[in-house]
């Protein structure tokens, strides 16, 4: 990394911050209650309702405290109708449902475009899951199209799926980022409701070279790895999200933990339940004492650092899951302080501005893109972790647990 951009990193403020809920850090030492739980959800309901009727696009980054939008989804568009599903399901409220349906409508023409690998992220929170609450097949029969779509990014030399880049350019050909270990359980539905398969077989090939080249000795993995895309051979670690090729990008690792246990659990693969201890086990030994994790877990200025809630809310839906993997409490004691730490210091709750549930979190810190903002998944994944504490049954139906 050049000085110039160290100069940008270490130029965030180190001095104590305050949140939406006025707590200084350092305060989140005791698991969420479940009356805490409830609270925040009821204020993600509240918000919800108010903000909602008002939206007819996709909200993707907080600006001053207000939604900005992508018009076609970006590779965020499916948390904002997921967003509002799981709402409904929590309140019963009719409107969140229509609004969510008509958000899923939005996102229709994307299940065709093979231009990225973000099929998962924006049919599974959305139309895997309104299939799942409501029967209507023609939801499951969307995200089968776009999981068709996803392998066509498949390379079966390298045993990857091509994160960026176009298909038939050369730019990224051989880049595989850590982020599409999520993507996977579209695979992985998709064989479920078709029997066959090829999508199952490509999601557990591409977590095993995930697996190999990414996961370092300690549990801690990079943003990116690259390969020669004409050969399969490895290159090696880089990065685009996080501090440096040698670091751990906070919300990747939350992926990552994320997507290996439920790669597990689609499989019985022991393997990736280990590999998921693994990372898992690496994240908690750096986490800080609030509980609220920082973008980069080796970022040099270590818990002076600007957090991302995001990675917190990902990571405690990972966590929760690998409990049940474990048949141990250790991981859900986590989740819950994690948990705890995200409604102290990290909802809106003191600020009559504020369009989203969520805020401090960071998007892309060493672009300077996104520092100290609200995020559509770091309200997704609050949401659905919150659920799989207070509601497990009814999660479970709406995302296949």
């Amino acid at each position: 990394m050049n000085l110039s951009r160290r100069t940008l990193l270490a130029s965030a403020a180190a001095t104590p911050l305050l949140t939406g809920a006025g707590v200084a850090l350092g305060a989140g030492e005791a698991a969420a209650s479940p009356a805490k739980l409830r609270a925040a959800l009821d204020y993600g309901n509240t918000k919800l309702k108010a903000v909602a009727p008002g939206i007819t696009s996709f909200p993707e980054i907080t600006r001053a405290e207000k939604w900005t939008y992508v018009a076609d989804g970006g590779w965020i568009g499916g948390f904002w109708p997921g967003t509002l599903w799981l709402a409904h399901l929590d309140s019963g409220d009719a409107q969140l449902r229509a609004l969510a349906e008509a958000a899923n409508d939005r996102l229709a023409p994307r299940r065709l475009e093979p231009r990225d690998h973000d099929l998962g992220f924006l049919f599974y929170p959305s139309w895997v899951t309104a299939y799942r609450l409501t029967g209507d097949t023609k939801w499951r029969d969307g995200a089968i199209d776009a999981a068709n779509t996803l392998i066509q990014r498949w390379n079966p030399v390298g045993r990857y799926i091509r994160a960026w880049g176009r298909l038939g350019t050369p730019g990224n050909a051989g880049r595989v980022i850590i982020d599409t270990m999520m993507n996977l359980d579209l695979l992985a539905f998709a064989t479920e409701q078709t029997g066959d398969r090829k999508f199952l077989d490509i999601a557990i090939a591409h977590a095993r070279t995930t697996q190999t080249h990414f996961v370092r000795p300690d549990g801690s993995t990079p943003h990116v790895f690259d390969f020669n895309p004409d050969t399969g051979a490895a290159i090696g670690p880089n990065t685009v999200q996080g501090y440096s090729p040698t670091s751990c990008w906070a919300r990747g690792q939350a992926w990552g933990i994320y997507g290996f246990t439920t790669m597990y659990r689609r499989t019985g693969l022991r393997e990736f339940r280990d590999t998921a201890r693994k990372m898992s086990d690496f994240a908690l030994s750096v986490l800080t004492p609030d509980h609220v994790p920082v973008w980069d877990y080796r970022s040099p200025l270590g818990a002076n650092d600007i957090k991302d809630s995001s990675a917190g809310a990902i990571m405690a839906c990972g966590l929760l899951d690998l409990s049940r993997a474990t048949g141990g409490d250790r991981y859900r004691e986590r989740a819950l302080k994690i948990l705890d730490g995200l409604t102290s210091t990290c909802l809106t709750t003191r600020s009559t501005r504020a369009e989203a549930i969520m805020a401090r979190g960071t998007r892309n810190r060493p672009a300077e893109d996104g520092v100290e903002v609200s995020l559509p998944y770091g309200d997704y994944y609050l949401y659905e972790a919150i659920l799989r504490v207070l509601k497990p049954a009814q999660i479970a139906k709406a995302i296949g647990l």
